[in-house]
């Protein structure tokens, strides 16, 4: 069946092979579509969508069902929830971002043990603000790498965890097959990568590296 899709009156839902989306699915789903239409085109608006409140907001979600610890500023999920109030956090970081005095605070940083081994894994955890800046930052970004990689890949992509890797090697297996090739790439966990080639080649967007630096 072909895709269908078609807008409300006021802009808020798309449907998309007859589902409806809502605004920020949406959006998503342009962005990978013309991603993967267009692999060399570079997007260069792509930091008014950052900030939209709808996208803060989902980046909200996501960080609320993590569920994590608070960062150095100790403020916690649930104070914000009923004490500062999530409405007046979202706006506060729409405007920051908006004007350019979005400042991320210092990642708090604790040791946990290492499983089957006696030493320490280091982590870092970003205060909750700036989590919520990091997933919107995501929801963003992550349809347009999408695009980019070979469905045989995987690791931290939607439906392409390791343990989705596993499945694909069972079922290879009862396929015949008896070789896997695996390849790692080391030190790519700052966004896009060590020099920030792989952003700078889909993304035009004069307003996006600082933050983006920052953020990653």
């Amino acid at each position: 069946m072909s895709a269908v899709s078609a807008s409300s009156a006021d802009g808020g839902v798309r449907v998309v092979d007859k589902v409806p989306l809502d605004k920020v699915r949406a959006l998503q789903h342009t962005l990978y579509r013309t991603a993967k239409a267009e692999p060399e085109r570079r997007f260069h608006a792509l930091w008014d969508k950052v900030l939209r409140r709808d996208v803060l907001w989902r980046g909200w979600v996501a960080v609320r069902a993590n569920n994590g610890a608070p960062g150095v500023d100790r403020t916690t999920l649930d104070w914000i929830e009923r004490e500062y109030g999530i409405d007046r956090l979202l706006g506060e970081l729409s405007r920051e971002l908006r004007d350019g005095s979005y400042r991320p605070r210092p990642a708090r940083r604790v040791y946990i043990p290492k499983p089957g081994t006696t030493e320490q894994r280091p982590l870092s955890i970003p205060a909750v603000r700036d989590r919520i800046v990091q997933a919107a930052l995501k929801i963003v970004l992550e349809p347009i790498f999408e695009a980019d990689f070979a469905p045989c890949s995987f690791g931290f992509r939607p439906k392409r965890g390791q343990h989705d890797a596993l499945q694909v090697l069972v079922d290879e297996t009862g396929r015949g097959r008896r070789w896997v090739v695996e390849t790692e790439c080391a030190g790519i966990n700052r966004l896009g990568g060590g020099d920030g080639k792989a952003l700078r080649r889909r993304s035009s967007d004069p307003r996006r590296p600082r933050v983006m630096r920052r953020c990653s």
